[in-house]
């Protein structure tokens, strides 16, 4: 479907886009810089998987506009599918994010996308993974080169206070810039941004609609923005009936008879129209 592969696309672009000691940081509830960044961390679901429906809501700018109903089945560590199955509970197309990289597949014209994650940061000259996608989706905290984010890691970040809200950024020399926006008062993750260090280039990934979920806030809102290409591109996701834990296969099989597209030929379909 041609909208699973504007997804891709979306994901495609937004990839261009010690010892502890006590932080010198603004007092934030009562708690000192690094407390704070801890407190952070802790309000992070600690789920291994979750599943839910998901409402998509995809603009391109220029009037371009499209809406499809979805279920997210995410397993930590292995993968994040999204389906599509609109008839009947007939799937017609799926994205799956891995480990290894990106898969699509259009039931209904029988082709599928397949890219690896070395791959796609080769095209998008930048260091995309799995364990930052997982972050983004699970409105966790992340640094580069870390599958997930523990309170030992809160001095990896540095702590500024704008606007009203608590902003963390990851430490150190970076091809991409990860800056954090926080609530000051309930410490909830509201915006993940990641930058392309001296271009205009950036993924903003916005939280919002928080719920309990399995004792834990969770936002039932997600709002990825693509900057610097001077071309509107939004991806909305208003999540709803989400539950923790659940079976069910994490990898997808390839149908013998699909016919692989590669990016060139996917980019080629979006132009087509």
């Amino acid at each position: 479907m041609k909208y699973v592969y504007i997804i891709i696309i979306a994901v495609l672009l937004a990839s261009c886009s010690s010892s502890r000691k006590a932080a010198k940081a603004p007092m934030i509830g009562g708690l000192t810089g690094e407390a704070y960044i801890e407190k952070v961390i802790e309000l992070a679901p600690a789920w291994q998987s979750l599943s839910g429906k998901v409402a998509l809501d995809l603009s391109l700018g220029e009037g371009k506009h499209a809406e499809v109903n979805a279920t997210l089945r995410l397993k930590r560590g292995e993968s994040i599918q999204l389906s599509v199955a609109p008839f009947l509970g007939i799937e017609v197309a799926r994205l799956e994010i891995s480990p290894e990289g990106l898969l699509a597949l259009d039931r209904l014209n029988k082709r599928y996308v397949q890219v690896s994650f070395e791959e796609i940061n080769r095209w998008a000259r930048t260091d995309l993974s799995f364990a930052v996608l997982q972050s983004l989706f699970l409105n966790e905290l992340f640094v580069p080169g870390k599958t997930q984010v523990d309170r030992d890691d809160a001095s990896d970040f540095r702590l500024s206070l704008a606007e009203g809200r608590a902003i963390l950024e990851a430490k150190g020399e970076h091809q991409l810039t990860y800056r954090f926006f926080t609530s000051t008062e309930q410490g909830w993750l509201e915006e993940s941004r990641i930058g392309v260090s001296g271009t205009p280039y950036a993924l903003q990934w916005k939280y919002g609609a928080f719920r309990k979920v399995e004792q834990r806030f969770f936002p039932e809102q997600m709002k990825l923005s693509i900057e610097g290409t001077g071309k509107p591109l939004a991806l909305g996701m208003d999540f709803s009936r989400l539950s923790v834990g659940g079976d069910w296969k994490a990898r997808t099989e390839i149908p013998a008879k699909y016919t692989r597209v590669s990016i060139e030929e996917l980019l080629k379909i979006l132009q087509n129209g």
